[in-house]
């Protein structure tokens, strides 16, 4: 049951009109996306750049594909933290020891060197993060009573704080990359997260009792069974890693499969649930299709940092004004222009209240519209290394983050207004699973890049995307029907 904001003051004091422990969240949200996009926006380059520019000079398809295997299992654990969150320790407490994983992973990746620090920095940098984007989400919506028209308005300021993270983080760490070396850019991502942890601690205790409660507690008799299965897990996987089946080149193919699985395990399970009455169960369906176009979108979104990346450092002119822009600063480009509009679609939902466009319809136009970001790639795809326009793919860019504001933080929103109330964090966790299978598709179809193809590689997926955004418009009636209510 969602419950209204427990920080409510007499005074009416807000956060920028919203529940006050939005403030907190919005805080730890933003230093934690600091650490993650600046390790992410220089990641690709430091596997791939030749052992003289400081890099390990991996082959560009093995790095990508290590790239999107690493996101996809960011969001994949987000699985583990909903599951912890839900069954053993709640919300708030997941929310802080999973930011502690988080900086130990990004010391590992500044400290320890070689292929060495790459595998312990990103295993401990992604179950944390999962941790993280599970809980953060649920807390947030638990900010709201049923109905509040501030709901959605709520997500794009706390979506807000993440890209204030994520511009400022590119830009630093990128900075520090080219100037002193890629460890130092690691190590700066290290310090944002523990900033992050500092504001945190101090606010925590805030919104008393918010997110402490354990929705659905795992029976005593029952632990140490998980606890062994989750031993017997860890040590299948690193003796597939030994033996050499889990190869760095096909991970990226690896996780999308086990995302599958585990996605089509959990929708068995949530509506074959006797906890969940009716209602909740034809909302669970309805988020089926909502899904399917989550993956559209970001197997092409979640390219930013793969072969947006490539091309950037490649084929871009990046001259200004006779000096040369670090190629990671790219990834700042999109931030920029959510902070910009992320305001202005929050003042947008607020303003049309019941009269803005369903969830199923932004989500269409989102899917679409992230096609036709990729398909405006193609008057460009004629020009030779260094010769595509900078003013270019900026305005690709302002396209991809109009799509990611009309599905992005809706989407982190509808997960909380359909999930059934036993399996709340839960249902947050199946939301960032569509992002875990697009994020690792985005590594499996940056693997097949080649700059001499891609007018074939820009249009095919592009065109894809524009039919499935035009497929869910049409299916817009049903799916809302069985929304039962919910907008």
């Amino acid at each position: 049951m969602a419950t209204a904001s427990p920080d409510t003051r007499a005074d009416g004091t807000t956060f920028l009109g919203q529940p006050r422990g939005l403030a907190h969240l919005f805080g730890v949200e933003m230093w934690e996306r600091f650490s993650f996009y600046g390790m992410q926006a220089i990641l690709l380059y430091y596997l791939s750049y030749s052992v003289a520019d400081g890099g390990l000079a991996i082959s560009t398809s093995t790095a990508a594909s290590i790239v999107g295997a690493y996101g996809g299992t960011v969001y994949l654990s987000t699985i583990v933290g909903g599951w912890v969150s839900d069954r053993l320790a709640g919300p708030e407490r997941v929310l802080f020891w999973s930011a502690v994983v988080v900086m130990a992973g990004h010391v590992a990746l500044s400290l320890v060197p070689g292929l060495l620090g790459v595998g312990v920095g990103l295993v401990l940098i992604a179950l944390g993060s999962g941790g993280v984007k599970a809980t953060a989400t649920t807390l947030v919506g638990l900010l709201y009573a049923d109905g509040d028209e501030r709901r959605d308005a709520g997500f794009s300021v706390f979506y807000l704080g993440i890209n204030v993270g994520a511009l400022v983080g590119p830009l630093l760490t990128g900075l520090a990359q080219s100037a002193v070396g890629f460890h130092l850019g690691f190590g700066l991502a290290a310090v944002g997260m523990a900033a992050g942890l500092a504001q945190y601690a101090w606010g925590r205790r805030g919104p008393a009792g918010t997110g402490r409660e354990v929705p659905s507690p795992l029976p005593p008799e029952q632990r140490s069974r998980w606890a062994v299965g989750a031993v017997v897990g860890v040590l299948v996987l690193v003796v597939l890693a030994l033996t050499g089946v889990l190869r760095a080149d096909r991970l990226a193919t690896v996780v999308v499969w086990v995302c599958v699985v585990v996605s089509v395990g959990y929708f068995v399970q949530l509506l074959r649930s006797a906890r969940v009455d009716g209602t909740e169960r034809r909302r669970v369906l309805a988020f089926i299709p909502m899904f399917v176009a989550s993956v559209a979108f970001w197997s092409l979104y979640q390219q930013q940092s793969t072969v947006v990346a490539l091309y950037a450092d490649s084929q871009l002119d990046r001259d200004l004004f006779g000096w040369t822009v670090p190629a990671s600063w790219v990834q700042s480009i999109n931030p920029v222009f959510i902070i910009l509009l992320s305001g202005a679609f929050a003042a947008l939902w607020t303003r049309l209240g019941p009269r803005q466009p369903s969830t199923p319809v932004k989500f269409a136009a989102g899917t679409a519209i992230m096609g036709v970001a990729f398909l405006l790639f193609l008057p460009m795809a004629g020009d030779g290394p260094g010769g595509a326009p900078l003013l270019g793919l900026v305005g690709i860019l302002l396209v991809f983050t109009v799509a990611e504001l009309l599905l992005s933080p809706v989407g982190l929103s509808l997960s909380t207004k359909l999930a059934p109330a036993a399996y709340r964090t839960q249902m947050v966790a199946l939301w960032f699973l569509s992002t875990a299978i697009g994020t690792s598709l985005a590594g499996v179809f940056a693997g097949t890049y080649d700059p001499a193809t891609q007018t074939a590689y820009f249009g095919t997926l592009g065109g894809v995307a524009v039919v499935l955004g035009v497929v869910l418009a049409l299916a817009t009636p049903a799916i809302r029907r069985l929304m039962s209510g919910v907008r």
